[in-house]
Order: C-alpha cells, then structure tokens, then sequence
C-alpha cells in the first residue's frame, strides 16, 4: 500500500467583479437590475371568452393603448409593465346587454408618470362596443365596426379604418386624426389640439376645438350634417369638385377664402358679410356644412 501522503490542490477561481448600483441605499449589480427590469417589462396576456358585440373598456393612466380586430368570440389583452409600480386589474360580468370586460391599470405606492406606464394591444370582437383612456401615449383603434369611445389628456388620437356606429373623441391638448371613417357618426372634442380628418363621412360629423385648427380632406358624402367648428383655430376644408353640398361659413373676427366653384344658394337664414362669411351650393346639395370660428380663417378649396 502506497502511504505517501497526497497533497491536495485547491483550484481558485479568478473573482468576477460585477459593477454596482446603489439604489435608495441598497448596493445592487447592474446584472441583477438589468434582469429585475427585464421581467418587469416581458409581455403579458389575458384572453376573455365573450358573447358578441361586448363592452371592452380599458383604462390606463399612462402609456398607450391599440385596439385592432380580432377573431371568433373573444378578447385579448396583451401588456407590457414598466415597473413593477403597476399592475393591471381584469373583471368580466354581464347582464342582458350583453358581456363587460374591464382592464384599468392600478398604481401601487411610490408610483411615477414613467414607473406607471403600462403598454395595451386590445383584440376585440366584430360589433365590439370598445371605451378606451389614457393621460399620456397614443390610443389608437382600426377595422372597428362598433361603437368607440375615446378619452384622453395630452394624449394623440388615431383612429382608422371605421365603419358603421358611433365615435367619440375627447382630450384636453392631444391632436386627433380620423382617417377612412365611412358611414360612422362621428363627434369629436379638444380644446387645445388640432383635429385632421381624411375621407371622414357620415349621418353627422360634428367636431370643435378651442384653440386648435381643424382641417378636412374628404367630399363632406352620406348626406350628413357636418359642423366644424373652433375659437380661435383655423378651419381647412379640402374637397374635390364632384362634392355634392351646401356650406354656410362665418369667421365673426378672422377671415374666409373660398376658391371653390359655388352656385348662390336660393334660401339661407345668413346674410353673407364680405371678408367674414359666405354661403352656396355645389352639385344637389346632398350634405349640409357648417364652418364657424370666433377669430380663426376659413378657407374652403377645391382638390
């Protein structure tokens, strides 16, 4: 039997030194916030089994929300938290109207405009009757056949692609943007943002902002009723010459130009003011338009 003594040789590794935060008094790796942030941020998604046409609301007070159409009888709610200073509450219930499905982002202790930020993709249902509301990011809805509403703060709106229903817009400062609405009811409100409509018609197309300007590009079709209207904002109207309509256009302070080729309109309850207001028709008048602003221009054009 060997009995010379073994020597055992310890293997050292060379020490990773990792760099270092210091956060509220705590020292952390970098690595390790990096991987806490991470997990904070991974996406998330929650699926509801409904009925048709549900009521899906989903408020959020900051960060965006999208809403696009979906598939068969069902919700998807997919988001993305930013800290871990937010979580998102879901309820469904029902009653003889039909499924509710609510999403509202809660604010936990210590939370921040950007802690607080949670990021919304919402999948809807044909017929979806959908409420959406943001203080900050962009709401924005496409492809929807029901009703919309939307809330916002400095927030911009985007809304594309509607058909059929209702829309309600409202903010405070954020511009909005209503493109390829067809055949929707449409009313829209801000008081410090611009409004820009591209191929919007409808039964009735009223919007108004403070301060903002609001600019058409479309052929005022449907035969609706249509009403622009702002204070000390701009009003832009862009139509092309196959248009068929009858506008009556006050500035009481500001302005109007009128380059399209308009027929004297045989009763009207305005006395035109040269410089502040003209009225007239075009083709058979089969809509009805409205432009009013305080202190703004008005130009009406042909594209």
């Amino acid at each position: 039997m060997d009995s010379t003594p073994r020597v055992t040789q310890r293997l050292i590794l060379p020490r990773l030194i990792l760099p270092r935060v210091v956060i509220q008094g705590m020292v952390l790796p970098v690595a390790l916030l990096a991987v806490s942030l991470a997990a904070a941020q991974t996406q998330q998604e929650k699926r509801f089994s409904c009925g048709p046409k549900p009521t899906v609301s989903v408020v959020n007070e900051y960060g965006p929300i999208a809403v696009h159409p979906g598939t068969g009888n069902q919700v998807v709610v997919r988001y993305v938290l930013h800290s871990d200073k937010v979580e998102v509450d879901t309820n469904q219930g029902g009653d003889q109207t039909g499924d509710r499905i609510t999403v509202e982002s809660h604010l936990l202790q210590g939370a921040t405009g950007e802690t607080a930020q949670v990021d919304y993709e919402v999948l809807v249902p044909a017929g979806a009757v959908v409420f959406i509301h943001s203080n900050s990011g962009t709401l924005s809805a496409e492809h929807l056949t029901g009703d919309v509403s939307v809330e916002g703060a400095a927030t911009p709106v985007d809304l594309r692609g509607m058909s059929d229903g209702h829309i309600r817009v409202r903010t405070l400062s954020g511009n909005i943007l209503l493109a390829d609405i067809r055949q929707v009811h449409v009313v829209a409100n801000t008081i410090g943002g611009d409004i820009t409509m591209r191929n919007v018609d409808g039964p009735m197309v009223e919007v108004s902002s403070n301060n903002g300007k609001i600019h058409y590009d479309g052929d005022f079709g449907g035969m609706g009723s249509y009403k622009l209207n702002s204070h000390s904002g701009d009003i832009d109207a862009s139509i092309p010459a196959t248009a068929s309509f009858d506008v009556t256009a006050t500035s009481v302070k500001g302005q109007v130009d009128n380059d399209f080729p308009l027929q004297p309109k045989s009763h009207s309850i305005t006395i035109p003011e040269k410089g502040h207001s003209f009225v007239g028709v075009a083709g058979r008048a089969a809509s009805s338009v409205f432009l009013h602003t305080f202190s703004g221009k008005i130009r009406l054009k042909q594209r």
